[in-house]
């Protein structure tokens, strides 16, 4: 079967993500396997993911002795795909705020691992530039293969701004972030339409492989995961395989 991880935000817990996401309601429906692991530094209520060199939402930076959430998350889908129940070829990861940017932090590090990715008003693409911090840093993201990638996110998101700004760890714009994947992908086509009278979608197409960069974006919609549309991600997801 295929396997969704899906990744809590900042604080939260697998529990809350699967409670919140509805996404087991998905699975069900549609015959993947969704797992969803708390992040590896305690913080507050829940935990929050380590993304070396990137301050958590405590505003320090992850302990010396944090758990390496990257090898734990590559490890976690490695072990499911060994009982013979998960396709390896078809492993996906999706995560909301935080999770978002570790689900994009996975994808600039171990692209390999994952056939697509979807991050939730979370999208980013690695650190950014020390000298501008409106500009992503491209050497902190170098993945080795190309990675299809649709992201969520509202227009009144005040945590994660899509113009850019908020907390150290934010910063640069969306569309930055979506340039730059375009850009790692070999995409050469930008595009944007309305989907309907509250959802527009930007990306960019004539991507090598068929993979796509693009986001949509809720009218109004707030840093929460009612940004998604479950049906959309899976239908997007499960097209691809590595």
């Amino acid at each position: 079967m295929p396997l969704v991880i899906l990744l809590h935000g900042s604080t939260g817990t697998g529990a809350e993500m699967l409670r919140d996401s509805h996404l087991a309601d998905t699975a069900d429906r549609h015959g993947f396997v969704v797992v969803a692991p708390d992040g590896g530094i305690a913080a507050a209520r829940g935990f929050v993911w380590n993304i070396p060199g990137v301050p958590t939402v405590t505003g320090t930076m992850p302990p010396k002795d944090a758990r390496d959430d990257v090898a734990y998350l590559t490890g976690l889908a490695d072990r499911l795909v060994a009982t013979g129940c998960v396709d390896g070829r078809r492993v996906y990861v999706t995560g909301l705020s935080g999770g978002g940017r570790m689900a994009s932090w996975l994808g600039c590090v171990v692209a390999r691992r994952f056939a697509a990715i979807a991050p939730v008003v979370g999208l980013r693409a690695g650190r950014p530039l020390t000298s501008d911090r409106t500009q992503a840093d491209p050497a902190t993201c170098r993945p080795k293969v190309p990675l299809p990638l649709l992201a969520f996110a509202g227009d009144a998101d005040t945590t994660n701004p899509i113009t850019g700004g908020g907390a150290p760890y934010w910063q640069y714009a969306q569309a930055t972030a979506l340039q730059r994947w375009a850009v790692l992908n070999g995409c050469s086509e930008p595009y944007a339409r309305n989907l309907n009278a509250t959802v527009y979608e930007q990306g960019y197409a004539r991507c090598p492989d068929g993979a796509t960069v693009a986001t949509r974006v809720t009218r109004g919609g707030q840093h929460s995961w009612s940004v998604v549309d479950n049906e959309v991600m899976w239908a997007f997801l499960s097209r691809h395989r590595r």
